[in-house]
């Protein structure tokens, strides 16, 4: 990175890194995955046993998604995979590469009932795993809290052997506490005027979520929403425009990943799917407009950035729908790439709050792809209006006249009255479950 670069832009270039990374499958199950490999990596032999507990919200979102490789739904499957075959070192890519006899062998090991996930209680971590794994008589125990790979406490044969230091190192910055000073004002300017040579790196997530979306058009994967919409694109049921090609190709990559496909997505906010909702709306329309690399690359910046920014004032996890908020980030990008003017882009977000803002997360499957698919036609939509000088006005529910307080006050609903529904969505899942 740059030494000439301004404080702020590098804070902004260090969130982007922190936040926008491949993910291999469905970050939550990833997430006791990693846990039980780092315990596996902890003992002498082949493992025989796993118990587990996980936070409500992270058993919300590993009931019902594919693991990939295994055509198999849950968390104890993605506990055995990550044990048996994972990579402690691989973070969000703990299974990739995951060799078929591992598959084999995680499968048995659930079919023999020696994997068992629960929930723990209490838990005042949204983000929560804790993974027990035994080879014979030996046990070693990870502990992963307040992030998907953020690793607390290692333990073997019940001593202690690492927990995290809360301790702040000198005058080091978390990258991500700088969003809650900056504005999309801020983050436009960085978006154009920063040397494209440090945020070049960004272009890979166009790489992945267009071999990832490929992936979906060729393959059954999940509930192909992206190959359906082709088929009624031929069939004359859709136009074949510049919108349909939005939907088609973001919920393609969706569905594959969704339904368990070996490519990872680059993920954004620890989420496949927004990563996904940030990228693919940009790409087609900057292929469109037949982009160079540098345009494509600075409109993916401004997308992936807003999508940090308006997430951060979220919880981690929680009842509101955040393809929705990524998305947003899309019709930031988009805009810039059809007009460039801040005034747009807060007219496009404006609108969004105003259409999308009660989609609600009742966790990962593959019906995903029906909300990612969902929010980016709303963002296409009021991309659209905002072009033509239209958008939900400022007097509407909790729209403002000021987008930043738009932004706040969805952000607000997530943090408040909607905890109360996350917690009824979790309790009608787990009577599912039972």
């Amino acid at each position: 990175m740059s030494e000439q670069l301004n404080p702020l832009w590098k804070h902004f270039i260090q969130a982007v890194e922190e936040e926008v990374k491949p993910a291999l499958g469905c970050t939550e199950p990833v997430s006791l995955a990693l846990a039980c490999a780092i315990a596996a990596e902890q003992l002498p032999g082949e493992v025989t046993r796993i118990e587990a507990w996980v936070s409500p919200n992270l058993m919300k979102n590993g009931l019902g998604v594919t693991v990939p490789g295994t055509g198999m739904v849950g968390l104890p499957i993605a506990a055995a995979l990550g044990a048996i075959g994972g990579n402690p070192h691989g973070g969000l890519e703990v299974l990739k590469g995951v060799p078929a006899d591992a598959i084999a062998r995680a499968k048995a090991m659930l079919a023999e009932g020696k994997v068992q996930v629960g929930l723990q209680e209490p838990c005042d971590e949204i983000l929560y795993s804790r993974a027990c794994v035994y080879a014979g008589e030996a046990s070693a125990s990870v502990t992963i809290a307040g992030g998907h790979t953020r690793v607390v406490q290692i333990m073997r044969q019940g001593e202690c052997c690492f927990e995290l230091n809360e301790q702040p190192q000198g005058e080091e910055v978390d990258p991500l506490a700088v969003m809650s000073h900056a504005s999309l004002a801020q983050i436009l300017s960085f978006a154009e005027q920063v040397p494209f040579s440090a945020i070049r790196f960004i272009l890979e997530a166009a790489r992945l979520n267009d071999a990832l979306s490929r992936e979906g058009l060729k393959g059954n994967w999940g509930l192909h929403i992206g190959a359906t919409l082709v088929r009624q694109r031929e069939r004359g049921f859709i136009a074949s425009d510049l919108g349909s090609e939005i939907l088609v190709r973001t919920s393609a990559a969706s569905d594959a990943r969704m339904g368990g496909a070996t490519l990872p997505a680059m993920s954004n906010s620890g989420s496949g799917n927004q990563g996904i909702a940030a990228t693919l709306p940009v790409l087609v329309v900057a292929e469109h407009l037949q982009a160079g690399e540098e345009k494509l690359a600075r409109a993916l910046m401004l997308s992936h950035l807003t999508a940090i920014y308006i997430h951060y004032q979220l919880p981690r996890l929680s009842a509101l729908c955040a393809a929705t908020t990524a998305a947003m980030g899309a019709a930031a990008g988009m805009v810039w790439l059809l007009d460039g003017r801040y005034e747009t882009i807060a007219m496009a977000i404006n609108s969004m709050i105003g259409d999308v803002s009660g989609m609600i997360c009742d966790g990962a499957a593959n019906s995903c792809a029906m909300k990612v698919s969902t929010s980016v036609g709303s963002a296409w939509k009021a991309v659209m209006m905002a072009l033509d000088n239209s958008a939900v006005a400022g007097n509407e529910g909790i729209v403002t006249n000021d987008v930043e307080q738009s932004i706040a006050n969805l952000c607000a609903l997530a943090c408040g009255s909607m905890q109360a529904t996350d917690r009824q969505i979790i309790e009608i899942m787990a009577s599912k479950a039972r």
